[in-house]
């Protein structure tokens, strides 16, 4: 019987000339040898104590919980489970095939974005920026737009050099790249979703910077994003519960039993619990409900007021190793679309952990960010570790001469 031609080409794309089941398994292996192990388990553990934390922050809020102390904790888990699968699924289809489908990628994102504004939109927690979607379910298309913007751009700059055409993308390449970034930065900002079009603004600068694109820029851009705020407060287009948070955090005694009131048990929280914490399912603030959206948005007053300075400081350690992690990845690929895309995801990442703890410690404003891996969340969940299985790609794909 012969090989269709579809299963002879694919096996070539995969794995190289066909080899036989024999050649197909030792490829497999070979995957899974140059998996940066030290970068997934450092997720895993990030994950499973943001499961811990977040069964501690539930288990005793019977009007979110539904009566089950462990409706959270499972959940948790289940997307934790779904965003490895995803990753899995993101490895073996690999940064370079993806690359060919990325505006369908990005379209659909846009799409489901400006759905948001829609009557199929739902309001969570005074922000207009989830997806109702039947069954009670709901998805935040902000945080798929993450990664379609740091894959699109990386695509345009990335295209001619990579080609040999050219050391660097010149500007007229620059220009049509920011122009793709600002369609969703513009839909997201319509919400308004002031959180996330930070996160965004982070990933642009550092897709340009690892990009070698002009610094002129760069100096643009920065200005641009201040010229920016400036406009966007001077016309109003901010929600009164975000000028709220901003002048809270610019005045941290404003209100403290109103606007201040978040910041500020965050800080008794975290402050209350030492070097090595309370204990596990121990907090006083924690297990008496002071500190509101523990599970998500603060959940990092948890580990601080349970664990302790110590417990804590383990989380940013585990942060820090996987950003460490994604710069080797990024500095050691062959090609410039990796490093772009390595690149968004460190700035995403850095940017998304030092705001989520930032806030929660007071020297940050209040928004709706997410901390990585830890915070309960299913479409966070899954963007995470999208991203995480495009920096495993870009490690498993490197040209050997790139891996020595």
């Amino acid at each position: 019987m012969t090989t269709p031609p579809f299963s002879r080409t694919f096996s070539v794309r995969r794995y190289g000339p066909d080899l036989g089941i024999w050649g197909r398994l030792t490829a497999r292996d070979s995957v899974v040898r140059k998996l940066d192990w030290i970068l997934l388990l450092s997720c895993l553990v990030l994950s499973l104590m943001g499961s811990v934390l977040v069964f501690s922050a539930t288990r005793n809020r019977t009007e979110l919980n539904k009566n089950d102390e462990y409706f959270f904790f499972v959940h948790h888990l289940l997307n934790t489970a779904i965003g490895v699968a995803l990753a899995a699924g993101t490895i073996w289809l690999g940064h370079r095939t993806l690359r060919g489908a990325v505006p369908i990628l990005f379209g659909i994102s846009v799409v489901l974005a400006v759905l948001v504004l829609t009557p199929l939109g739902a309001t969570i927690n005074g922000s207009r920026s989830w997806l109702a979607i039947p069954g009670g379910f709901s998805l935040q298309p902000a945080e798929f737009t993450k990664i379609t913007i740091t894959l699109g751009m990386a695509m345009i700059l990335a295209a001619r050099v990579d080609a040999g055409d050219r050391p660097h993308p010149d500007h007229r390449t620059v220009f049509q790249a920011l122009g793709l970034a600002a369609i969703p930065v513009a839909v997201i900002l319509l919400m308004p979703d002031l959180g996330s079009v930070m996160v965004l603004g982070a990933i642009i600068l550092g897709v340009l910077l690892s990009s070698g694109c002009s610094n002129r820029w760069i100096l643009g851009l920065l200005g641009t994003g201040v010229v920016g705020c400036l406009a966007i407060w001077q016309l109003g287009l901010l929600d009164a519960y975000q000028i709220a948070r901003f002048a809270a955090f610019a005045n941290p005694s404003l209100d403290p039993a109103g606007v201040g009131y978040n910041t500020n048990q965050a800080r008794i929280a975290i402050g209350g619990g030492g070097l090595t914490g309370s204990g596990l399912f121990h907090g006083s603030q924690t297990t008496g409900q002071f500190v509101p959206e523990q599970q998500t948005d603060f959940i990092f007053t948890v580990a601080g007021e349970e664990l302790g300075f110590l417990g804590a400081g383990l989380i940013i350690f585990l942060l820090g190793v996987v950003l460490w992690r994604a710069c080797r990845i990024a500095r050691e690929t062959g090609e410039l679309y990796g490093t772009i895309v390595a690149a968004g995801i460190i700035a995403w990442f850095a940017f998304q952990a030092f705001e989520n703890i930032g806030m929660t410690l007071g020297i940050m404003p209040v928004t709706g960010l997410p901390l990585p891996f830890v915070s309960y969340g299913g479409t966070s969940m899954f963007a995470v570790w999208i991203a995480i299985g495009l920096l495993q790609s870009i490690r498993v794909q490197r040209p050997v001469s790139a891996s020595r």
